[in-house]
């Protein structure tokens, strides 16, 4: 069984708790998931069959979009409900123009320290382990993109939608929203709305998957890829570039190929042969996802 599955994650379980469910179901031995969602986290969690995990690293490229919770006036050491109150302070004065002006100013591209709790690793450590033993180390600011917030709700809780790049933390988001705003905030509730082209509305939550409606439910690896552009190439080139050659030829393509740009690649037979990307030294197959036999 080869292909993706957009499952929908419920809260209260792991990425893994769901990858095992699949596993089981499916009884397929290759499962992976294409980016970790919090326990207490849900939404569009796409899971890779067989051969499909060749690409869980190009689909944890997609961009993100989360529906995002988040309350003014109190601060966790996680920063989310699941941590300690550290730090409270009464945010009833802030008002709601400030709140949108500030949330504004994180639109774009930015710099943004990860959070202790977190499973990024400092000198071969979790930083989560550190964290849970009291020790806290300083952490590079990372760059991210986030392309847009919209559906901002403010009420008890303030609510918004955020479209970002791989490697954002939407608590830490939250959190230094709240340190603009000099109040502190925390993430009280998170659901991952879209993940490239994967979404709440075209996915299935896990409690419904079943051996009858998992072969309905999957798609090919090249639809799951279908954010690349497509290039069909000579069919003279095709084995070459199956076996790894690098090509520099005018003839391999009759569509204009931009450098340092992914694309599927398909022979002139319309058979999907993998990713491919070109630079001043020629075009080479950077994922195959064709037997060389073929």
């Amino acid at each position: 069984m080869n292909g993706v599955i957009n499952i929908i994650k419920n809260t209260g379980m792991t990425s893994f708790d769901v990858v095992a469910r699949v596993r089981k179901i499916t009884k397929e031995k290759k499962v992976g998931h294409t980016g970790t969602l919090d326990p207490e986290a849900s939404g569009v969690l796409p899971i890779c069959l067989g051969k499909a995990t060749k690409i869980i690293d190009y689909m944890m490229e997609n961009e993100k979009a989360y529906r995002v919770s988040f309350k003014l006036g109190i601060v966790t050491d996680t920063y989310d409900l699941e941590g300690k109150i550290i730090r409270e302070k009464d945010a009833s004065n802030v008002d709601k123009e400030e709140i949108i002006r500030v949330i504004s100013n994180f639109i774009g591209n930015i710099k943004q320290v990860p959070p202790m709790y977190s499973a990024l690793k400092q000198n071969g450590v979790k930083l989560y382990e550190l964290a849970r033993k009291g020790i806290e180390v300083k952490r590079e600011a990372r760059d991210i993109t986030i392309y847009k917030i919209e559906n901002i709700d403010i009420q008890d809780e303030i609510c918004m939608d955020v479209y970002c790049s791989k490697g954002t933390y939407i608590r830490s988001l939250c959190f230094d929203i709240g340190e603009e705003l000099g109040v502190g905030a925390t993430m009280t509730k998170l659901c991952r709305i879209k993940n490239g082209n994967f979404t709440l509305q075209n996915g299935l939550n896990i409690d419904d998957l079943n051996e009858e409606n998992v072969k309905e439910r999957i798609i090919s690896i090249e639809e799951a890829l279908c954010r690349f552009d497509k290039i069909v190439v000579n069919n003279k080139f095709t084995k070459l570039l199956v076996n790894g050659v690098r090509v520099y030829d005018k003839r391999l393509c009759k569509d204009i190929i931009k450098n340092n740009k992914l694309y599927r690649v398909y022979d002139d037979l319309n058979t999907f042969i993998g990713l491919g990307r070109k630079d001043d030294s020629g075009f080479k197959i950077e994922k195959l996802l064709i037997e060389k036999n073929n």
